[in-house]
């Protein structure tokens, strides 16, 4: 017992390791120019990567000769950070049949935003906000005014939110137009909001649309691989006042994702209203997919044209001074790798973006040796040796039969 488990720990420590990287393990390699060694670089992660890299893209590998290049995967994703307080509201009433009240902004040092809590509907108002330090005395600074509205009748949304340029007034008067009364507003909140926009690539193409009695159907495909994380609709400009239904199903029929898409542009009392979504988030995988809108007792809409959108990922990494690097991958049993670079990462102002060369067939490469267990490597054998010993114990037990049965 003492030999044989010596020996499988021999073997253990002669197999190879399959979550430490080998040039000679990856199928494919590129060339990365780097027209700015001397500062933060990245690439963007195209089809062909996700074509023949792993799913995660954790078999990437970036060489300066046989040296390892530390990287960081980011998905430039869309980011808002919003710091959100309840706003005590001072001072609540009726001026020359406007409703105006002030606003105390103590618990929060900056902000961009106004939020509401108005229980109305079907309105359309104008909003006015001014800052001050100290209330109920001049001067007032005057901030941009907003339009809010309520469209429950039309079921084309509301919006009930004052946007500021970045302000640290201490208070904040806030005048309604008519249509709106005091006791209508139930509350407010300030909020400091940074956005970042999300960045996108193409991910594959959609057939000409089909009309069906009340509904638009579109076929779309993505490539193998590719993750699809949004569908972004054209409609032409001249068609305004609509909200839809879009249904995403794959080739099996079954649903993926549904949301809605929608323009409005109303003027009320004076005030113009637009608002715009026509954009779908989709979480899958390549393949063929089908897009059901759903237009009710409504002409179809003129879409113009329907794109597949893939989350654009950014593989950042510092050349040190390097003009020209390799990137490997194809390797489907190599683990993610660890960096202290990605952990401790600092995105710098402004990055250089560095170009991937066509792809080649990396001549170093070797398939790696089958570490499957013996029997999983040896199924004919074993499938024989059960076959030759299920016949020997058939012969033994129709031998003892006939033994039996002689006098």
């Amino acid at each position: 017992m003492k030999i044989g488990a010596l020996l499988a720990s021999l073997l253990a420590l002669a197999a190879p390791d399959p979550s430490r990287p080998a040039l000679s393990n990856f199928t494919n390699m590129r060339e990365i120019k780097v027209e700015q060694p001397n500062q933060q670089n990245f690439f963007i992660v195209d089809q062909e990567l996700w074509t023949h890299s792993r799913p995660d893209l954790g078999d990437i590998r970036v060489y300066d000769g046989d040296g390892p290049v530390q990287y960081y995967l980011s998905e430039q994703r869309a980011e808002i950070s919003s710091e959100e307080v309840d706003a005590k509201i001072l001072n609540l009433g009726t001026v020359s049949g406007h409703t105006e009240f002030d606003l105390d902004a103590e618990n929060i040092p900056a902000y961009d935003r106004i939020r509401l809590r108005l229980e109305a509907k079907d309105f359309v108002i104008s909003a006015s906000a001014a800052g001050s330090n100290a209330l109920g005395h001049e001067p007032y600074s005057q901030l941009p005014a907003s339009t809010l509205y309520d469209f429950t009748s039309e079921q084309l949304g509301s919006n009930f939110a004052l946007k500021l340029p970045p302000s640290s007034f201490r208070y904040l008067h806030i005048k309604l137009s008519k249509g709106i009364l005091p006791s209508q507003v139930k509350g407010a909140a300030i909020s400091n909001r940074r956005e970042q926009q999300a960045s996108w690539t193409t991910a594959g193409s959609c057939s000409p649309l089909q009309q069906k009695p009340r509904d638009t159907v579109i076929a779309c495909d993505v490539p193998a691989k590719v993750p699809l994380n949004r569908i972004l609709f054209q409609i032409a400009p001249g068609q305004i006042n609509f909200r839809r239904k879009v249904v995403v199903q794959n080739a099996k029929g079954e649903e993926e994702a549904q949301g809605e898409i929608s323009r409005v542009k109303i003027n009320r009392a004076g005030a113009l209203v637009t608002a715009e979504d026509l954009a779908i988030p989709v979480s899958g995988s390549g393949g063929a997919i089908v897009l059901n809108i759903d237009n009710e007792d409504n002409p179809p809409l003129e879409i113009t044209a329907v794109q597949p959108l893939s989350l654009e990922r950014r593989i950042y990494f510092d050349p040190q001074g390097k003009s020209s690097l390799k990137l490997y991958y194809g390797d489907q049993k190599l683990s993610p790798p660890v960096y202290d670079y990605a952990r401790f990462f600092h995105l710098d102002p402004s990055p250089a973006a560095a170009q991937l060369e066509a792809v080649a067939h990396n001549p170093l490469y070797m398939a790696r040796p089958d570490d499957r267990p013996w029997s999983e490597r040896h199924t004919g054998i074993l499938w024989g040796a059960m076959i030759l010993a299920v016949l020997a114990l058939t012969a033994l037990a129709i031998r003892g039969l006939r033994s039996e049965a002689k006098p």
